[in-house]
């Protein structure tokens, strides 16, 4: 295999190095990650989902399961780190295993799994700013308007240089978990509804139910945590902020999961949980916090779902911004999109294009008349939720089969028995997740259908542009050590 395997997101045969530059440290880019987890809205959306849907009481399990499987994945994706210079995240990691054909496939799937995660997020954004507002008296308006006006905004702020995005998110992000651990906290003190619940003490509690559905729910909470290295040309130290981003965010996520689920459950009972997520799971968390912290709690549950949401648009933007300016400088798009701002050294033209392709399907859902939460939300983040679980399980065995072809790292634990381990358990999940597809996109098999061909085309299609442009994602890699064992 030679060097033209490896997708090189900075630099351009011929041409000056379009590198974005930052100062980004550990904490700053796990407030990226997390913000795109959209903590609030998982606790508000998800948790009753899971809980009605899936294995009840015991739920909460389900996110030490997935952090447990995300934590093996990011042993490999660490170590591998260390070698690769690009910052192109997952498709970078797949191209140096498999090769560019397979590399611009996992680009061109990513590029429509989180742009369906975005639009999917502008819908739900849109319908809960109308309702915010006629609850309090105010006009309702169409969703869609709200969701331009965010889109705006979004845009402005990816458009400049990275760290007011990231102090934007750091703000908004302390407000939504700050509101839940104070939730949690009240819970805990008053001691739950009938007690603490110990339902997830007993692993037989686990299997029952729907264990599958509850493992895939939770799942989508970690959606974007590899944000981590989509920023690696804007850390402080990559080789050391990258690992350690990536570590605390996956613990952060899965322990603030686990926790605030299970005060969800005691909060209402292992009974009583179902039963509330059941009947009304859109009102769930609002009326725990009203009832176990007062009413200005349950009202600022509403207007931190908002900025909680605004948080993932932001986070989401800056990572598709960041692949795209990825592809721009591979040739794999037109070179125009990887180029960075003079000034602001931001993925100005990557951005533009990013916000102007949310607009069209944003316009195309108008268009069709679909609804903004049950349709727009659910298909667009369902079908997403496909493509990205793929992506984390094709990394995982590129992470082995690079480290055994270029033996740059032997160490067992992080170059074949974590990774191997990681990608078993995110194979079984991808292969839930692809059965399960109609439940996500609201029981409609015809929806399911046409989502999967989406997601297989777009594969296809990032593998037919390595045909037909033969020097597309075809870059020297800047460490000699690697092209001289690739080459081997």
């Amino acid at each position: 295999m030679t060097t033209d395997a490896v997708l090189d997101a900075g630099r351009r045969t011929g041409a000056q190095p379009n590198r974005l530059t930052g100062r980004l440290g550990p904490v700053a880019i796990v407030f990226m990650v997390v913000a795109a987890a959209a903590p609030l809205t998982v606790v508000a959306g998800t948790f009753p989902i899971g809980i009605s849907a899936g294995n009840g009481a015991a739920y909460p399990a389900s996110y030490v399961v997935c952090t447990a499987v995300l934590l093996l994945f990011a042993v490999g994706f660490t170590a591998m780190a260390r070698h690769i210079t690009g910052a192109g995240a997952f498709y970078t990691y797949i191209a140096h295993g498999f090769g560019r054909h397979a590399g611009l496939g996992a680009a061109f799937l990513a590029l429509l799994s989180y742009t369906a995660v975005q639009v999917g997020v502008y819908g739900y954004i849109g319908a809960s700013i109308n309702e915010l507002i006629t609850a309090h008296g105010g006009p309702s308006v169409p969703w869609y308007l709200y969701a331009l006006v965010m889109m705006a905004v979004t845009g402005f702020l990816g458009y400049r240089h990275i760290e007011l995005s990231g102090k934007v998110l750091g703000v908004l992000l302390v407000c939504e978990v700050g509101i839940v651990l104070v939730i949690n906290a009240a819970v805990i003190g008053h001691g739950g509804a009938q007690g603490l619940s110990a339902a997830v003490l007993h692993p037989d509690n686990f299997f029952s139910g729907a264990p599958g559905i509850a493992l895939i729910f939770a799942l989508a909470g970690y959606i974007g945590f590899e944000a981590t290295a989509v920023f690696r040309d804007e850390a402080r130290d990559p080789v050391r902020t990258i690992p350690r981003a990536t570590y605390a965010a996956l613990l952060l996520i899965g322990g603030f999961y686990a926790l605030s689920s299970w005060a969800l459950v005691s909060a209402w009972g292992d009974s009583g949980a179902v039963d509330e997520a059941t009947k009304n799971p859109a009102t769930m968390l609002t009326e725990t916090a009203t009832h176990y912290v007062g009413t200005v709690a349950g009202d600022l549950v509403q207007i931190f779902l908002i900025t909680s949401l605004f948080a993932a648009l932001l986070s989401f933007h800056n990572v598709l911004a960041r692949y795209i300016f990825s592809l721009g400088n591979t040739r794999a798009l037109p070179e125009r999109c990887g180029r960075s701002h003079p000034r602001h050294d931001s993925p100005h033209i990557a951005s533009f294009a990013q916000t102007l392709s949310a607009l069209v399907l944003v316009v195309a859902s108008v268009l069709a008349g679909l609804e903004p939460v049950t349709q727009v939300f659910t298909w667009f983040v369902g079908a997403a939720s496909v493509g990205i679980v793929v992506l984390m399980t094709l990394t995982s065995a590129a992470v082995v089969v690079f480290f055994r072809r270029t033996r740059l790292d032997t160490r067992p634990w992080h170059t074949v028995i974590a990774p191997s381990l990681g990608f078993v358990g995110l194979a079984a999940l991808s292969v839930m997740t692809a059965v399960n597809l109609p439940l996500l996109v609201g029981g409609s098999g015809t929806m399911a259908a046409i989502l999967g061909v989406l997601l297989v085309g777009a594969f296809v299609g990032g593998i037919v542009v390595a045909l037909m442009r033969p020097r597309a994602g075809a870059q020297e890699n800047e460490n000699p050590d690697i092209a001289k064992e690739i080459a081997r």
